[in-house]
């Protein structure tokens, strides 16, 4: 799901379809795993007032809000105040991850175009979960291939990396390294959505939509309370 293809010599195609399909196997069974356990909370927290369903997952009031220590793909000290003033959409990933990162940005890009101008409102922040590779400029680099005005790349040490994602329920793992030094990483792949506060207010799948992911984040953006 996740193999990095930094060698000019990359693997048999037999032998790269069943890496791959071992990494997704394993990504999803984690992320089945995260989301079954999530839904299991939310479902016995009691009865809250009925309003418009939501299309994605709500995890209002069941995920931290955002509350990090990390470095900017700038190089500066950020926050997780620093962000507050506009919804995040938090995603997870690394920059040589070579299909479901940049399809989930590619993605993500689609969901801002369904917003209009209301895309001033909405920042993505691409946390790394390979920061050994991922320096401030290598992040800066790679969001800015995307949207350099929505999108900014944070980092930080391994600690604070394996901190947040254990704070937001996101599963990764090293893969053992090839002879040439190189190694693949399998992670989860939600997008979380917090509002203008910080507060954490729902989660996407790859199976949500850019449609559906704009119509929710939408909401988001024009609740004011």
């Amino acid at each position: 799901m996740f193999p990095i293809i930094a060698s000019r010599h990359p693997h048999p195609p037999l032998a790269a379809s069943r890496r791959r399909q071992s990494t997704r196997r394993f990504a999803l069974t984690v992320m089945i795993g995260a989301l079954t356990a999530l839904t299991a909370v939310i479902t016995l927290s009691g009865c809250t007032p009925r309003t418009q369903p939501w299309q994605l997952t709500n995890v209002t009031g069941h995920l931290p809000d955002l509350d990090f220590k990390l470095t900017g793909d700038d190089g500066r000290p950020v926050t997780g105040d620093s962000f507050k003033g506009r919804a995040s959409l938090v995603y997870f990933g690394y920059t040589h991850c070579p299909d479901v990162c940049p399809e989930t940005m590619g993605r993500l890009m689609q969901v801002l175009g369904k917003l209009g101008p209301d895309a001033q409102k909405v920042r993505i922040l691409f946390i790394t979960v390979d920061p050994a590779r991922d320096t401030p400029q290598a992040l800066r680099d790679y969001v800015g291939a995307f949207d350099s005005q929505h999108a900014e790349g944070l980092t930080g040490t391994d600690w604070q990396i394996e901190s947040l994602a254990k704070r937001y329920r996101v599963a990764y793992q090293m893969e053992k390294r090839d002879p040439r030094g190189n190694y693949e990483v399998t992670h989860s792949s939600a997008v979380y959505v917090f509002d203008s506060q910080g507060h954490a207010r729902l989660l996407a799948t790859d199976h949500d939509t850019p449609d559906t992911i704009a119509q929710d984040l939408r909401r988001i953006i024009d609740d004011r309370s």
